[in-house]
């Protein structure tokens, strides 16, 4: 997986399972955006792109 990849599903991943304050269960997010975090992203990376997928849908 590339960052671009790890950080667009760690952002729709947040989307989904209720933004940054993690309605549900917060593993799945959270395991997504270490994941991109691994990868070279920084939080403020995963911040844009969410709210790139917000402005798209």
């Amino acid at each position: 997986m590339t960052k671009d990849e790890a950080i667009r599903e760690a952002a729709a991943a947040t989307l989904a399972h209720g933004g940054p304050l993690t309605l549900t269960d917060p593993h799945i997010s959270l395991n997504l955006v270490g994941e991109a975090i691994e990868l070279g992203a920084t939080h403020k990376d995963i911040e844009n792109e969410m709210k790139r997928q917000r402005n798209a849908a």
